[in-house]
């Protein structure tokens, strides 16, 4: 799905591509020198375990537990991030038809075009023996929908309770359906999202890197920053500090002044200026795992009423983790940090308030859970959301403080410390 961060950060990123093969052209020699503050990062990638095959195995096993809970016989992933997370594939959409169906009882059988079977048992070495894995290829004049029908047919479970991962097209949906008339096709999402919301040990440990790589490489951008730049030449700059660092990243969303009234941005462009409110939000990819982080601070010295308004953010973002626990509804979360905001008069509801407290964070930047009204979803421990109040007030300026934040047994923590204020926005070394 296109959506407007992905078109801003695909703007930004097409900036940054500009400006690194401009370096390249002009040769080593001639590339200015980083500033100081990016210069002194260290690479981290060394610390980045992959998820192996035998973990894949694992959550396939955990798949097929909740699919005997919920009265499934299979499920169908097509391309998309619950594909990679069980399977170790990475494919990308288009009209052919890709799927694996995971069956409550046996191995995963794979559906695939026959000129892409290699590529595909490459890929496939990830999450299970490649050799022995049952792919059904068919040709540019098969129905992959009949090969697909078949494997439940081979597995007994051509009449069963098929679950479609939430990303399947429709027109692949459809096609399912006319070739296996007799299943009955619902969704997965209880599985894939009843797997993927709760996170291991590892994968905790690979968002709590990427967070903290993330907030390393904003602190030497900000240090970095002055006034005039432009904001592509500000989010280069944050993509160059994440390279540092060794891994991809940037600060996709660099919102100034009046433009930070805008949560994802106005087409405006608008040089850094002194006294203005500077917004980073974006984050980096480790081993596939994600951080979303936000930061908002002031070039020089803030005013009265932009220290007000970040204050009632600190507030509002301390209420959301004081209230995120185990067993508390997702919904709870989203009123504590709302009740902060209303009572200092940003009220009522989305007036000045204006998106939900939180979503779900891992191998994508959106994910179950979300922490939104009327959300009665249970969080627990193992969780792994955004914490990210804002206000946003037209005309003037909008703060947001964003965190990743971690449910615990006992309660919640965020895997970065906080925001300071608008001018210390980052703890010191």
């Amino acid at each position: 799905m296109i959506t407007r961060r992905r078109l801003i950060r695909n703007g930004a990123l097409a900036a940054g591509a500009a400006l690194t093969l401009g370096r390249a052209a002009r040769g080593a020699a001639s590339d200015p020198p980083l500033p100081p503050a990016l210069a002194q990062l260290k690479p981290r990638r060394s610390e980045a375990r992959p998820i192996t095959r035998e973990e894949r195995g694992e959550r396939r096993e955990h798949a097929r537990r909740l699919m005997a809970e919920r009265g499934l016989d299979a499920i169908v992933l097509a391309e998309g991030t619950s594909l990679q997370y069980f399977c170790g594939v990475h494919w990308w959409g288009s009209e052919r038809l890709f799927a694996a169906v995971l069956p409550a009882r046996g191995e995963p059988f794979y559906v695939c075009p026959a000129f892409e079977e290699g590529r595909a048992r490459e890929q496939l070495a990830n999450g299970t023996d490649p050799e022995r894995a049952d792919v059904r290829t068919w040709q540019e004049d098969d129905s992959p929908y009949a090969r697909l029908a078949q494997g439940l047919k081979d597995r007994g479970i051509a009449a069963g309770r098929i679950g479609l991962e939430e990303n399947v097209r429709f027109v692949f949906a459809d096609g399912i359906a006319a070739a296996a008339p007799q299943a009955r096709l619902v969704s997965a999402t209880p599985v894939t999202a009843g797997c993927r919301m709760i996170k291991s040990a590892h994968e905790i440990a690979l968002m709590r890197l990427a967070s903290e790589v993330t907030l390393a490489a904003y602190h030497a951008t900000y240090l970095s920053i002055r006034p005039g730049m432009t904001q592509r030449e500000v989010s280069e700059l944050s993509r160059l500090a994440h390279e540092q660092l060794g891994f991809n990243g940037a600060a996709d969303l660099v919102l100034v002044g009046e433009g930070s009234a805008f949560p994802h941005g106005s087409v405006a462009p608008l040089p850094l200026r002194d006294g203005t409110i500077v917004l980073f939000d974006g984050g980096c990819d480790v081993e596939g795992y994600k951080s979303d982080i936000s930061r908002t601070f002031v070039l020089g010295k803030a005013t009265a009423r932009m220290n007000e308004v970040f204050a009632v953010v600190q507030r509002a973002q301390a209420a959301a983790l004081a209230a995120a626990r185990p067993g508390v509804e997702c919904g709870a979360v989203d009123a504590a940090a709302r009740a902060v905001v209303t009572a200092a008069g940003f009220g009522p509801d989305y007036r000045y308030f204006t998106h939900r407290v939180g979503h779900g964070l891992g191998m994508d930047g959106h994910e179950w859970p979300y922490l939104v009204r009327g959300n009665t979803v249970r969080l627990a421990a193992g969780m792994t959301t955004s914490n990210e109040p804002g206000i946003y007030i037209r005309g003037e300026f909008g703060v947001r403080l964003e965190d990743d934040m971690l449910v615990t047994e006992s309660g919640a923590e965020l895997l970065t410390p906080p925001s300071r204020s608008l001018e210390e926005p980052f703890a010191r070394a």
